[in-house]
């Protein structure tokens, strides 16, 4: 897969697919991208399990939900890996979600905006996991769903309507 360039079906399928996500590297200072990000998504009915080693230490939460340490850790399924790591810190964190994928239901990994890992990106492809890097399925979410042109940006989608969102 070309991971320069995806097409929106491509993102769209994913996004409507998946209801929960692991976030690792998630963060409980509200400034921080990852905490606005896990907000937007849990307002979009997401189901965001925030996964930091080191918030997890002090037994803390994030917008109500319990952080875990890893993503073996995890007791409920979910489908989808996010990173907020920087890009040299993917790989090992891919590989156990290649480890895990089977008991978890772990489908896709998605790399936030400027984290790229392409031998990571291959290896979870060769295991059968789709892969999104470089962008972030908030930003992604809003776009296709034409919420950013709101704000003025181009979104790609010219319409006077608000898009319906299909029941979930």
């Amino acid at each position: 897969m070309n991971h320069d360039s995806y097409s929106d079906l491509y993102i769209l399928r994913i996004l409507e697919r998946v209801r929960t996500l692991a976030m690792v590297g998630a963060s409980d200072l509200w400034n921080r991208p990852s905490f606005f990000a896990m907000k937007y998504l849990q307002e979009k009915a997401y189901r965001v399990i925030p996964v930091n080693p080191r918030l997890a230490a002090t037994g803390a939460s994030v917008l109500g939900e319990r952080v875990y340490a890893s993503l073996a850790e995890v007791p409920a399924p979910f489908e989808l890996v996010d990173f907020y790591l920087r890009s040299s810190a993917v790989g090992a964190v891919v590989d156990e979600a290649i480890a895990v994928a089977p008991e978890k239901g772990i489908q896709v990994i998605w790399m936030q905006l400027g984290v790229r890992d392409g031998a990571a990106a291959e290896r979870a492809e060769r295991a059968g996991l789709e892969v999104v890097m470089d962008r972030c399925p908030k930003i992604e979410w809003g776009r296709l769903h034409a919420e950013l042109s709101w704000g003025g940006f181009n979104s790609r989608v010219i319409t006077a309507r608000r898009r319906r969102v299909a029941a979930r």
